[in-house]
């Protein structure tokens, strides 16, 4: 794999498209790599990180954005619309982001804000949808910064702890 320069990500640099088959073991890649170097797991075989890598498994029940830069895939997440096997925390009317991740080597370039930005830009052409949702770590500073420069909301009573763990996650929204 090309190392990836850590400059600023531009959006004339990303072309942001949906996932294909082709790109799932990128996309598990890139995930598990980001929840490690953030230090939210010690161990690459952890049951959560075999369960982000069934890409295409949760292909089947959301809508998976990758962005490229060239050719190369530098994010991805997947979205999930209430009712979805795989939606954690929306409710009726809420488009879910979930496992929003960027590759560790070119983080904070922007590049999950574009993620982001295209997310909401596909609530908005979703009948019904009012609000995107998602779920982040309650210690995960950068994330939840990002978040809230964009305008989420913290909704602190719907925050929760990952099961059988002390983890606790918490929940923003964003009203289109």
């Amino acid at each position: 794999m090309t190392a990836l320069a850590p400059d600023s990500v531009t959006p004339a640099d990303l072309s942001i498209v949906d996932a294909s088959a082709s790109d799932y073991t990128r996309i598990g890649d890139i995930t598990v790599d980001a929840y490690l170097a953030a230090g939210h797991f010690d161990d690459p075989n952890h049951e959560y990180l075999q369960f982000v890598r069934q890409v295409g498994a949760r292909h089947e029940h959301s809508r998976i954005l990758v962005a490229k830069r060239g050719s190369q895939i530098i994010a991805s997440m997947s979205l999930m619309e209430y009712g979805s096997a795989y939606a954690d925390v929306a409710r009726p009317g809420e488009l879910e982001i979930r496992m929003l991740s960027v590759d560790p080597a070119i983080q904070r370039t922007g590049a999950g804000r574009a993620m982001v930005k295209a997310a909401v830009a596909h609530a908005r052409s979703l009948p019904g949808v009012h609000t995107v949702s998602l779920t982040t770590g309650g210690h995960w500073v950068a994330a939840r910064a990002l978040y809230e420069h964009m305008g989420f909301t913290h909704q602190s009573e719907r925050d929760w702890f990952v099961p059988d763990t002390e983890i606790r996650l918490v929940v923003y929204t964003y009203a289109l």
